[in-house]
């Protein structure tokens, strides 16, 4: 694992470097070319690195920490992503402009903290006490119900999110008017998402993870509604509304992966083999599919309404209106879906120690399961 990390670095860094820093020249080949590498190796970064850190705690509380610190970390390299090509400009595609500046920060922190991590992070203790084929793990996957109903929940959370995340510029442009505001509002979204993931942690711990989970999601829902009813020159409560789902966004950060890590735990005591690698792949499939899925259908819903800012004339009432529906509205129908989904989650924190002491007990004594869910029924009931 570490080491397919550590292959896969170079591999980012210099597909980011072509990616946001390319010739003048450049067309659609070579964004096809050098987007397709870059996406192979972030996915080839990011899956063992999320499946390393969901191991380095395993009480129920310890991963919520774990996860707070990723994804905070995240957050900050998100707020440099988002400041800098404004601070150094982007007016021209020549010379050193803002995205080449993210490129060159790429290439230089990316191998440097990589080597860094490999360094000084432990290896966490393999607690498998069997070895499974594919076949047979793919089986205990399918079966792992909790596993099923955290990724649905996921993935339409993800598809919620994904809708107004590739709206967001649209709707400040267009329906406010505000062009120029683009880059502070999305500062703003992105710095309170900082403020929100210690909050989600303080939360997780008094009220469980997946009901917390929920109450970020349905507060999310109530804020978002409001975004609808805003029109030309409505800065300050589009302001406010950034503050409020950049603060919830934290919780959609921290919490989820935190419970990934629990339901791993299920599967580990029922198969025998720790296979978080194999969980993190489903996790990153789910990801990219709630973003497509996103981009997929509101891109043809605007063109079909007459949304289009590239003739230089005035988008038609009925399409703003559409753009306010997608934006604000369209989100509230996948995470109240979600919502349903998680909230009688069945692993709390009784349930998931109760796991642990399975899983503990039989490396200490080497035996493994036989993939039934035996006495494991008492404590998770799925």
């Amino acid at each position: 694992r570490r080491t397919f990390f550590l292959v896969s670095v170079p591999l980012t860094a210099l597909a980011a470097l072509m990616v946001f820093w390319p010739p003048s020249d450049a067309g659609v080949g070579y964004l096809a070319f050098w987007g397709t590498l870059l996406s192979m190796g972030y996915t080839g970064t990011l899956l063992p690195y999320t499946a390393w850190g969901a191991e380095l705690a395993t009480d129920y509380r310890g991963r919520s920490v774990v996860s707070a610190f990723r994804e905070g970390a995240t957050l900050i390299g998100t707020l440099i992503a988002v400041v800098l090509p404004f601070a150094i400009g982007l007016d021209s595609i020549r010379g050193f402009h803002g995205l080449a500046a993210v490129a060159v920060l790429t290439v230089v922190l990316l191998p440097a903290a990589g080597v860094l991590a490999v360094k000084t992070v432990p290896e966490p203790v393999n607690r498998s006490t069997t070895k499974l084929g594919l076949a047979e793990s793919l089986r205990f996957v399918v079966r792992n119900r909790p596993f099923l109903r955290l990724v649905a929940a996921f993935l339409l959370n993800g598809f919620a999110n994904a809708i107004p995340a590739t709206l967001f510029l649209y709707f400040v442009s267009e329906r406010l008017g505000a062009a120029e505001l683009r880059g502070p509002l999305l500062f703003l979204y992105f710095l309170c998402g900082m403020l929100g993931v210690p909050l989600a942690v303080w939360l997780a711990a008094k009220a469980g993870k997946h009901r917390t989970w929920c109450g970020a999601m349905i507060l999310a829902c109530v804020v978002f509604a409001f975004a609808g009813f805003l029109g030309a020159g409505d800065i300050v409560p589009f302001a406010i509304i950034c503050a409020a789902t950049g603060l919830l966004l934290g919780f959609d950060l921290a919490l989820p992966p935190a419970i990934q890590a629990d339901v791993i735990d299920y599967d580990t005591a029922r198969s025998g083999e720790q296979r978080s690698g194999l969980y993190f792949a489903a996790w990153g499939l789910a990801t990219k599919l709630s973003l497509a899925l996103g981009i997929g259908l509101v891109f043809p819903v605007l063109a079909w309404s007459g949304f289009d800012t590239a003739g230089g004339q005035a988008i038609p009432q009925a399409a703003l209106t559409t753009l306010s529906a997608l934006y604000a509205w369209l989100p509230i129908l996948p995470k109240a879906a979600a919502i349903a989904i998680m909230w009688n989650f069945p692993l709390g924190e009784d349930a998931q120690q109760s796991l642990r002491a399975h899983i503990e007990a039989a490396s200490r004594t080497g035996k493994a399961p036989d993939g039934k869910p035996g006495s494991l029924a008492a404590a998770v009931r799925s």
